[in-house]
């Protein structure tokens, strides 16, 4: 007699879907026989490497039901619904409801510490147009968590012991602008910080830095609990090309801001968001965007190699040739690894204080990757001082 196996969930691009599959599992954590691809369809790539693991998680699982969510679920649904190895699609704005999956509802739903790190969701959704994004069209308009609701997360999530709570959503910093009185993206992170003094460590998912607010700048460049790092949704380093893209801030708004922050809390470490050959893209929009990694220090640098998505306008701008956006993504990641280089020499003989993963590595305040001690129980938090740099890995 062959015997069930347990729903398995396999989950694709950024950390709201990491999320999101955290409750996904919960919600099937009773089912069997059940395999859920949460998809990415943010580049032409990640939906590649989407079908690619629907056909593996076939060949893995012959016998399970496949189903597959996510933004990729929306955007490429014909196409995904035509793959014979894809028993059923769930919505994006469905998947974490339990009717979604034929389950029956469960209150005070608690995800599985799977993570050192408790990732909560307190914005799903986006307002904005950005010429070459298709995630309003998979994730709808910008829908917020009531501060009652997000404390209710970290409170669950505190309770099961984790150490460090990371706020994702679509957009960030868009958080409140549905809510009664709008309230901004500080007063959601000071009610947390107030409500929960044992909590020790709080990190922020990408943000878009024109939506940075006053308190939540002094928290950034002040607060102990809140981590020294800023991850910025930049997306490129040309004014004409931020301008072509929609985005809401120029290249002298994010030097600007990045200065401010230092200024008043040195040790912060900034990584971006960056496009390489954006439509209409040339060789000095390129050098400007090569140039602001070093402006701007960036040492988390998140490359992707531009690709048309569907029904978006920058898909119909002129296109750069595909061998030169490979081209300038490589030379992107390049001077990001040189940048990091130089930071992480700079982090030996520095006192960080080291959050244990499961793989025997961890990450410092600044999220700096540290080797840690054999034996060390995964989430904790630990003095380490590292003496020298390994293939990228502080030790």
């Amino acid at each position: 007699m062959t015997r069930a196996r347990q729903a398995e969930v396999i989950s694709f691009g950024c950390r709201l879907n990491l999320s999101e599959s955290e409750t996904i599992r919960s919600l099937l954590a009773r089912e069997s026989d059940i395999v859920v691809i949460n998809s990415c369809a943010v580049t032409a790539e990640a939906v590649r490497q989407t079908r690619q693991a629907i056909r593996k998680a076939r060949r893995q699982n012959p016998a399970a039901r496949l189903l597959v969510t996510g933004c990729a679920a929306d955007i490429e649904r014909e196409q995904l619904a035509a793959m014979p190895e894809v028993d059923g699609l769930i919505p994006n704005t469905d998947k974490l409801d339990p009717r979604a999956w034929n389950v029956p509802p469960r209150p005070g739903l608690t995800p599985p510490t799977a993570h050192t790190r408790a990732f909560i969701a307190v914005q799903n959704g986006c307002d904005h147009a950005c010429t070459f994004c298709v995630i309003p069209q998979g994730r709808g308009p910008s829908r917020s968590l009531t501060i009652p609701q997000v404390l209710a997360e970290v409170e669950r999530h505190l309770t099961m012991g984790a150490p460090e709570v990371v706020l994702t959503g679509v957009d960030v910093t868009s958080w409140g602008h549905d809510l009664p009185d709008q309230p901004r993206l500080g007063a959601l992170v000071r009610a947390i910080l107030d409500a929960f003094p044992r909590l020790q460590r709080l990190r922020m998912s990408s943000l878009d830095g024109v939506e940075i607010d006053g308190e939540l700048f002094e928290l950034l460049a002040g607060e102990e609990r809140v981590m020294p790092h800023l991850h910025l949704s930049l997306q490129h380093g040309h004014d004409l090309v931020l301008k072509r893209m929609k985005r809401r801030h120029s290249r002298a708004d994010a030097l600007r801001l990045v200065a401010s922050l230092r200024a008043r809390r040195p040790d912060i470490a900034i990584g971006a968001d960056l496009i390489a050959g954006f439509p209409t893209e040339d060789a000095a929009m390129h050098a400007a965007n090569l140039s602001i990694v070093d402006e701007l220090d960036i040492v988390h640098g998140h490359i992707f190699p531009y690709s048309p998505r569907p029904g978006t306008p920058a898909a119909r701008m002129p296109q750069v040739d595909h061998a030169v956006i490979r081209q300038r993504a490589a030379e992107l990641r390049a001077a990001v690894a040189r940048v990091r280089d130089r930071w992480l020499n700079a982090q030996i003989g520095r006192r960080l204080q080291v959050l244990s993963e499961a793989d025997g590595t961890g990450h410092a305040e600044n999220f700096a990757r540290v080797a840690i001690p054999a034996g060390t129980p995964r989430g904790t938090i630990l003095p380490l001082t590292p003496t020298r740099l390994e293939e990228g890995l502080l030790q």
